[in-house]
């Protein structure tokens, strides 16, 4: 079947990971059947957002906005980022404990990003404001918040800041489920239509599986939105956000994304319990 003069938008965030992941789609190495495939780069907040208003055909959430979105989005099953015991970090000044958070305020990256409903399980109450994800590091070491929730590459740069490790999200998680963190996924639009939802589906497993069989090229793109991290640091971060799990979420990731909203409901951080649908390609049977 040919997708000549359809479109569709495909919406995600402006890191080196999801850039590596869509490599392929970027600079034309795939067989599109026609479809032509637009991309927009904006903030993980935002894309939430987005999401909820059903803006973009598919768009990369953080799976703690699936909820807010389910009804006119399914999860595909290629494209997850998830955190095999390590993921999202509190962080500090030297000397902070886990025990002083209660009495401080913390830098998160939005209300809608899974690392903060997994900081709510680990720990509950924590006064917050919102940050923009790449200014946390800065607001914390400046003093304009006590304690921070990072994402994303400040995994990997917060000590060049003079700052500490309170917990390990993803460790945390580890440690009580023995699952991966599933941190971001891709979802897409259920109005769609079956065949442009399995096209969709088959074309990001493929992009994803070109730039991990030609990793050299796909990583110099990826550099491009490494936020000036050494390339050392930016081939550390890729690979642990773009891996099996990536490709298919398997009955591993299945498990993780189906506990992380069964442990959040339990906990009382969500209010209803989350049915979680899986549509494309790869989907097989519906959790």
């Amino acid at each position: 079947m040919s997708f000549e003069n359809k479109e569709i938008t495909i919406a995600h965030s402006p890191d080196s990971d999801d850039a590596f992941m869509f490599y392929a789609l970027a600079k034309d190495k795939l067989d599109t059947k026609g479809l032509k495939v637009n991309q927009v780069l904006k903030d993980i907040q935002s894309l939430n957002q987005d999401a909820i208003n059903g803006k973009y055909e598919v768009s990369a959430i953080s799976f703690a906005a699936y909820p807010s979105v389910s009804e006119r989005y399914a999860l595909m099953t290629c494209g997850a980022s998830m955190g095999f015991k390590y993921g999202p970090m509190v962080i500090a000044k030297p000397g902070v404990q886990k025990e002083d958070l209660k009495n401080m305020t913390v830098a998160i990256p939005g209300q809608l990003t899974t690392a903060y409903l997994t900081m709510k399980m680990w720990m509950p109450g924590l006064k917050t404001i919102d940050v923009p994800f790449d200014q946390i590091l800065e607001t914390v070491r400046d003093g304009k918040a006590d304690a921070g929730l990072i994402i994303h590459e400040g995994q990997l740069t917060y000590q060049t800041m003079g700052l500490e490790k309170i917990v390990d999200l993803g460790q945390w998680w580890f440690d009580e489920t023995g699952l991966p963190l599933p941190l971001g996924g891709n979802v897409i639009r259920k109005d769609l239509g079956a065949e442009l939802i399995e096209l969709a589906t088959k074309l990001l497993k493929g992009s994803i599986e070109y730039s991990l069989a030609h990793r050299p090229e796909a990583l110099e793109y990826a550099l491009t939105f490494a936020r000036d991290m050494p390339p050392e640091l930016a081939d550390k971060f890729v690979g642990m956000y773009v891996n099996e799990l990536t490709v298919d979420y398997g009955d591993e990731g299945r498990a993780a994304i189906s506990r992380l909203f069964a442990e959040a409901h339990k906990r009382g951080v969500i209010k209803e319990p989350v049915k979680v649908e899986f549509v494309g390609a790869l989907a097989g049977t519906k959790a």
